[in-house]
């Protein structure tokens, strides 16, 4: 614990690859630990050794009392010079020691009278532990410690004491056991290293054995600070093999499908013709360059797998609908999916009105449809109906498709991969695979888009639409709500309209529908001459579509909703958004919900009402939301200040839940890894599945279905 580390007992080098070799081969490990040791993914000696310190504590040399400092971590010895039992508020056994320099007091409010009896007068000991100001001083809470006895003190460590993750029954000091042991079996040929020796050289990485060697017993010299920060050569190396490994799953992802048969849609003539003259406005020259890409990927034999980003309000669903005509004139049907039922009913509204008067037929299938209603449309949908849209709906097994040839997905982070590649099996004739087209009005910053999108084709549309204002966004102080009830009045009285959303309170939908509700009554109540109208999440799919078309047919002027009316819903006159809270959601989130307004001529405003203190990252946030209208902008932001797996959502980001790789601090990385990937699909195919089976085996592999 204190003293030298331990020899491995009689673990022998072995040649088997640890790969292969159960964690039960080592001593001390039997069927209960071996239950435990699986809850943290541990179920081979492999496993061990990639299980990896989250931090380290230096004990590798002994501080003389007089020189700690609070909130230091430290080895000291001394001479215990008096014991008691202290009756405060807490029953505490306290031992005070001296060494010369300075005194220090061990406290322990759990101890037996045999704990106390070897910490009389006159023993010597050496404890390690946090010192922390206290009623005497300079005092350690529950500190390791053992006697001293005999002339020679016991050696201290010669590496640094790593600190591992861990679960209940599982301790740091059987976790440190089982890493020694497995280090012992550690060599270049049980642990093969899958990077050619010429591809570590061109990138400048160390062997894989010296890097896990390192990081489980750094030397008394090694750079804390610089371990702390992820920094080091060592934890470079193991990251540029994760991220690689990710990347390999990717390109594998991306390469089963295009090696697909997908129809090949030639460029169409009449219809997009016809729909541009319907639309009453030309594209802008983003939307006409992302159609063209778009067209020509359709044109082809092999499935198109293209993802546009556009901000909010971009014209995204004028690019898809374009994309649509192509299949749809080509005598091929078109289905479009959405995350929730407001915004798959938004864009049946928006297909019905632009189609129909082509004389082409939207059906339409959601969970909600039950019934002969739901036959019907089933029905409708296996005898070839042109375009589809619904919701998840679509992806069910008794959902058949006569000739589906496109997939157009929104918000395809709300999905998740697996459920986007189940669509493969609903091609023509269950042969061919479609064309999908997924559309996001979360910009991806370009450091997430490289390595969780890195199995599609990306077209950014970074223009908006003539008549898009700005929105200007400003922080109210929660106190100042009846100035803004004020405001909400004045803006209605002008013929405007407003939305007033309420975020969710402690994770819960059921209480923040409730303050919604109490919200409406009170808007209600205080702005009496005004339609006040109130969406939650709580209320049937039917209920919600009633309330959001007398919304938009103007019939109500105050809408109170929770953020179900995040994304899809499109007002063109409302003007004003006030958000409740708006330290509770994401940046990227508080963009969404402040597009809803914006989409049409008149100045709007987005009031941010928040309830103080806010911390300083709080204030950084929101002063981010007050300083620029630019999606990509905030999203990079928001990457950093909550990182990936927040902002793709856990079923979006499978692998992103990364063991040594860190997408922000290792962004530097990810070009050589994308080089890296190919060179070693090109010239060392053979090295790819060994790579994956090390890295993915416990995680979900990244698409594979």
């Amino acid at each position: 614990m204190l003293g030298g580390q331990a020899a491995c007992g009689d673990v022998r080098t072995v040649m088997t690859e640890l790969s292969n070799v159960p964690v039960t081969a080592l001593k001390g490990v039997g069927e209960a630990m071996a239950e435990k040791l699986a809850k943290v993914g541990l179920e081979t000696v492999q496993d061990v050794l990639f299980h990896l310190p989250l931090r380290y504590q230096d004990r590798t040399r002994v501080v003389p009392i007089g020189a700690l400092r609070p909130g230091q971590d430290a080895v000291v010895e001394g001479r215990v010079i008096g014991t008691d039992v202290v009756m405060g508020k807490r029953r505490s056994l306290l031992v005070r020691i001296n060494d010369g320099t300075g005194g220090l007091s061990l406290r322990f409010y759990h101890f037996s009278n045999a704990q106390k009896e070897s910490l009389k007068r006159g023993t010597e000991v050496r404890c390690y532990g946090e010192a922390r100001p206290g009623a005497s001083g300079l005092e350690i809470y529950h500190p390791e410690y053992r006697a001293i006895t005999g002339d020679e003190p016991p050696p201290v460590d010669t590496t640094l004491t790593p600190i591992y993750p861990t679960t209940e029954g599982l301790t740091q000091q059987r976790l440190r056991q089982l890493s020694l042991q497995s280090l012992a079996m550690l060599g270049p040929r049980s642990l093969p290293d899958w990077l050619p020796r010429e591809l570590a050289k061109d990138y400048q990485l160390a062997p894989l054995d010296e890097a896990i060697r390192y990081l489980h017993q750094p030397p008394a010299d090694a750079d804390v600070e610089e371990l702390a920060l992820g920094h080091h050569w060592a934890q470079h190396r193991l990251a540029f093999e994760e991220l690689l490994t990710h990347q390999l799953s990717q390109q594998r992802l991306r390469e089963s499908l295009r090696s697909q048969r997908a129809p090949a849609l030639a460029k169409a003539q009449t219809l997009p013709e016809q729909f541009l003259r319907n639309l009453g406005f030309s594209p802008t020259g983003a939307q006409v360059r992302v159609g063209n890409e778009i067209a020509y990927d359709l044109s082809q034999p092999e499935p198109m797998l293209r993802l546009i980003q556009g901000d909010v309000g971009s014209g995204k669903t004028v690019v898809a609908a374009m994309a649509a005509l192509q299949a749809l004139e080509a005598g091929y049907q078109v289905a479009l999916m959405a995350p929730t039922e407001i915004l798959a009913e938004q864009h049946f509204i928006s297909f019905k009105r632009w189609l129909e008067p082509l004389g082409l037929e939207v059906a339409w299938l959601a969970g909600k449809l039950k019934g002969k209603a739901r036959i019907s449309a089933l029905e409708h949908i296996a005898n070839g109906a042109p375009m589809v849209v619904g919701t998840h709906a679509l992806f069910q097994d008794q959902v058949q498709f006569k000739r589906l040839a496109l997939v157009i997905i929104d918000e395809q982070h709300r999905f998740g991969v697996q459920q986007r590649l189940a669509l493969r099996n609903k091609g023509v004739g269950g042969v061919m695979c479609p064309h999908q087209l997924i559309m996001t009005a979360t910009p991806i910053p370009r450091t997430l888009a490289m390595s969780a999108y890195a199995d599609l084709d990306t077209s950014i549309l970074d223009e908006l639409p003539p008549g898009r204002t700005p929105v200007n966004t400003v922080l109210v102080v929660d106190t100042r709500r009846f100035e803004v009830i004020e405001r909400v009045r004045a803006a209605c009285a002008e013929g405007r309209q407003a939305y007033w959303v309420c975020t969710l309170i402690e994770e819960s939908e059921e209480l923040t529908c409730q303050a919604a509700e109490t919200t409406f009554e009170d808007l209600s109540s205080a702005l009496g001459e005004l339609r006040v109208g109130l969406i939650h999440g709580r209320m049937k799919a039917a209920e919600k579509a009633e309330v959001m078309a007398l919304f938009k047919a103007g019939e109500l002027q105050l809408l109170i909703a929770t953020t179900v009316i995040e994304v899809g819903v499109d007002v063109p006159n409302a003007s004003l958004m006030i958000i409740e809270n708006p330290e509770r959601l994401g940046l990227s989130q508080l963009h969404q919900l402040r597009g809803r307004v914006g989409r049409g001529s008149a100045v709007s405003h987005c009031v941010l009402l928040y309830h103080p203190p806010l911390s300083q990252i709080g204030r950084q946030r929101l002063g981010i939301m007050r300083e620029t209208n630019d999606g990509f902008v905030i999203a990079e932001k928001d990457l950093e200040l909550r990182g990936p797996g927040e902002m793709l959502g856990t079923r979006q980001t499978g692998l992103l839940q990364f063991k040594v790789a860190d997408l922000m601090r290792d962004a530097d990385l990810l070009p050589a890894v994308r080089d890296a990937a190919q060179a070693l699909l090109e010239r060392w195919p053979t090295h790819v599945s060994p790579l994956l089976d090390r890295w993915l085996r416990h995680g979900q592999q990244y698409g594979q279905v």
